[in-house]
């Protein structure tokens, strides 16, 4: 056996003691081969559970549950109230730390009217080197970390979803809506509107891994490298252009560097330094 196969052996191993388990279900690949994992090792006593606000996108939503039915897998949804939290809203660099806390709350809640044994959530060896204040919240309510207790990166995981057929494999890095929002600007269910129909635009002109970021008045898009040739072309700057300035940004600018996962954490950084 190869040493992957090796460490998804742990991961079921780990799984099929637990009895029964909730798991944190965004619909990316990690938590989609975490939800497959636990319906491997648990059956119909896994359940995928997927929270549902305004910083949850439809197009997530839609994908999470195509996943969730194409793989035979238990899943709900349920609603979380992260934006009636005024430190949420405020979007401090803590941000993420009370929408995981309010996430949290509500499995436990759930674990415990019915009897659920334990719940866990995607984080994996390579997110433990990124800013990531939601992991605080899961280590205050003892969620469990699998895919991490088996040593798996990012890398491996895609591979055996691939090797396991499922469809999330190669899907782009996925994130909520809130966070494509400057530390410091409060986030709104209309700016978070917003920001998924410009993604939404982006989408259906063919792009594959992007963010819209917001700074104020100002819509940077970030694009993948190898696809940035084709966002140069002038006509389709000026499509992007006139759409979101259409939605209501005053100036709209596309970076350089292309898509990167938390580029708005080098504010962070700097003000740090």
């Amino acid at each position: 056996m190869s040493p992957l196969l090796r460490k998804q052996e742990k991961l079921l191993a780990d799984l099929r003691p637990l009895g029964s388990l909730l798991v944190a279900f965004s619909g990316g690949a990690d938590s989609a081969y975490l939800a497959w994992a636990a319906h491997q090792a648990l059956g119909q006593r896994a359940v995928a559970v997927t929270a549902l606000s305004a910083s949850f996108s439809g197009h997530d939503r839609r994908e999470s549950q195509q996943f969730a039915i194409a793989a035979g897998i238990r899943h709900e949804c349920i609603e979380t109230g992260e934006f009636s939290n005024p430190l949420y809203v405020a979007n401090g660099a803590d941000r993420c730390y009370h929408c995981k806390d309010e996430l949290f709350e509500k499995l436990e809640f759930m674990a415990c009217t019915r009897g659920f044994a334990a719940i866990a959530y995607g984080i994996n060896a390579d997110d433990t080197h990124e800013f990531r204040p939601g992991h605080r919240a899961a280590a205050e309510h003892r969620i469990l970390a699998p895919l991490l207790d088996a040593g798996l990166h990012k890398n491996e995981i895609r591979e055996l979803s691939r090797f396991a057929g499922l469809t999330t494999w190669d899907r782009p890095a996925a994130a909520c809506l809130s966070s494509r929002v400057a530390y410091g600007t409060a986030v709104t269910a209309e700016l978070l509107a917003r920001i998924e129909r410009g993604e939404s635009f982006l989408r259906e002109m063919g792009f594959r891994q992007f963010r819209l970021r917001v700074h104020g008045e100002l819509a940077r898009i970030e694009i993948a490298p190898e696809e940035l040739p084709r966002a140069l072309v002038g006509e389709t700057l000026q499509k992007i252009s006139v759409y979101l300035k259409e939605l209501g940004f005053t100036y709209v600018t596309l970076d350089l560097e292309g898509y990167r996962t938390g580029s708005l954490n080098a504010l962070i950084k700097k003000r740090s330094a």
